[in-house]
């Protein structure tokens, strides 16, 4: 919906500098939309595009997957593959669709849909897809004949069809020994022109297989402050900008959705002083959550006790947000001090710019309730690929007691996109996990149905008690801004794959 006037008075403040921020050669040219990000994407690879920055511009984009799932119904449709079939517990069937091309022309087939599976989750380039969709879990991949692909898994896998919905299909002449940074697709738009630092431009594929859609041309830059994004929509410099707060100014122009993000601290409880679960406990009772979302995130959030929202399977109803208790904090801290835990031991917030609006800021609530509880705490922020360092295994042999700020979104539904990767042991997001969870994960994954809905409550429910291995913060709510002149609707998945064909000129 349309935030209303809260937002004008400081928009007078911005209108007579903001002609001054934008970088547009292609001006206000009908055929083209204009899109402000946060920041510039580190890679366009295809098999990073579950990280936002790169899936935000890549995804059903310039890359398509075999399935997609439909982010207000959560049904899984065809896209790529036209259809597919379970034909034993351990094998899938899935049928190409015909007459699609990549932008290089080659003839999309079964024998690309099986090369993009095996480059993505048995290769050595480390994609994010791989770890955040698969886990430990192995498959291989067959094209049978031109128009037909069996995927087999060393175990059955329920929801095989969901996470393949993850995979970008790419020719088999991709490199698979590094990273494409501008990668081959067969979706409706291909890479026009990168300046590295200025801008990205993508080209409407007349090629594409499907319904052409509305732009010929978009255009994304970037611009660390959202005031600064907000106000280049409004002087009409661009039509689109994301990663937006209530005080940015964007007027009526700003439209409030729920995405799918949960902003939480990513505690390393392998580390002094971390390790004991008495100052993993504190760390969650002395963060005043609903004073984070009220202030910080200005109202726009929801404070949340664990990192699976409602409506994604394996969201457990009973689990709530730690209560806000600095004395309880306190107690616990000297408790752990009295039987020789070195509290006193620094322990460093990485932080990421941009991660979320006012980012820096929550870092520095997080610091000041941690300092009150008794512990030190320092800040150090960095940009995206810095910070992907710690985000990521292998992580930085010389991080001492960190916690992490991080947010995670689960646009495919399922807790299995969550659990492994960022609660196991061997996760690749996670720094900590323990064999009782491990096993609890494991046991959630094989089940379907209700079971799987139980299993997955239980586990989050075990992590929560018993592990404490971070301090979820809130469920968050997106802003955006659009212009007038441009119609778009966004959805629970538009901070992850902001999908040029939804976007067309407004009547």
């Amino acid at each position: 919906m349309r935030i209303p006037g809260v937002f004008a008075a400081v928009g007078l403040l911005l209108a007579g500098t903001a002609c001054a921020v934008a970088n547009t050669d292609d001006g206000g040219a009908a055929d083209t939309v204009r899109i402000a990000l946060p920041e510039e994407p580190p890679t366009l690879e295809p098999c990073d595009a579950s990280l936002t920055a790169t899936g935000r511009v890549t995804r059903s984009n310039i890359t398509e997957a075999l399935t997609e799932r439909v982010p207000k119904t959560g049904a899984l449709e065809p896209a790529l593959a036209t259809g597919w079939e379970q034909t034993s517990d351990k094998t899938w069937a899935f049928t190409m669709r015909e007459g699609v091309t990549f932008h290089d022309g080659t003839a999309f087939d079964a024998e690309a849909a099986a090369f993009s599976i095996d480059r993505t989750v048995d290769s050595d380039i480390g994609c994010n897809v791989d770890g955040y969709v698969f886990g430990d879990s192995e498959l291989t991949a067959e094209a049978v004949d031109d128009h037909t692909l069996e995927v087999t898994t060393a175990e059955p896998d329920p929801i095989l069809p969901l996470r393949l919905s993850f995979i970008e299909i790419v020719p088999s002449s991709t490199d698979t020994q590094d990273k494409a940074r501008e990668p081959v697709g067969t979706g409706p738009y291909k890479i026009k022109e990168w300046n590295q630092g200025v801008d990205l431009k993508l080209q409407r594929y007349d090629g594409y297989w499907g319904d052409k859609p509305a732009y010929a041309t978009a255009r994304y830059v970037w611009r660390a402050e959202s005031s600064i994004r907000a106000a280049m929509v409004s002087q009409g410099e661009a039509d689109i900008a994301v990663g937006l707060t209530p005080q940015d100014s964007a007027g009526d122009n700003a439209v409030e959705y729920p995405n799918n993000e949960t902003s939480y601290m990513r505690i390393d409880a392998g580390e002094e002083p971390l390790d004991d679960i008495r100052v993993r406990r504190a760390i969650n009772y002395a963060i005043d959550k609903k004073g984070l979302v009220s202030s910080v995130f200005s109202g726009l959030g929801q404070p949340a006790g664990q990192i699976v929202p409602k409506g994604v399977t394996g969201h457990n109803e009973e689990i709530q947000p730690w209560p806000h208790d600095p004395k309880k904090a306190e107690t616990l801290i000297d408790e752990a001090r009295a039987d020789g835990v070195p509290v006193d031991t620094t322990i460093t917030i990485i932080g990421r710019n941009g991660i979320y609006p006012k980012a820096s800021e929550a870092t520095e609530v997080v610091q000041r309730s941690l300092i009150d509880a008794g512990l030190k705490v320092k800040v150090k922020m960095l940009d995206v690929n810095a910070w992907m360092e710690y985000l990521l295994r292998p992580f930085p042999s010389d991080m001492g007691p960190t916690l992490l700020q991080a947010q995670h979104g689960n646009q495919a539904g399922d807790a299995a996109f969550t659990m492994e990767q960022i609660y196991g042991s061997s996760g690749a997001q996670s720094s900590y996990g323990t064999e009782k969870l491990d096993s609890m994960i494991e046991e959630a994954e094989n089940a379907q149905d209700e079971p799987r809905q139980q299993a997955f409550a239980e586990a989050l429910a075990y992590q929560n008690d018993e592990v404490v291995r971070d301090a979820v913060l809130a469920h968050m709510t997106g802003v955006m801004a659009i212009s007038p002149d441009v119609s778009y609707t966004p959805n629970s998945a538009t901070n992850d794959e902001l999908r040029l064909r939804g976007m067309q000129p407004a009547d």
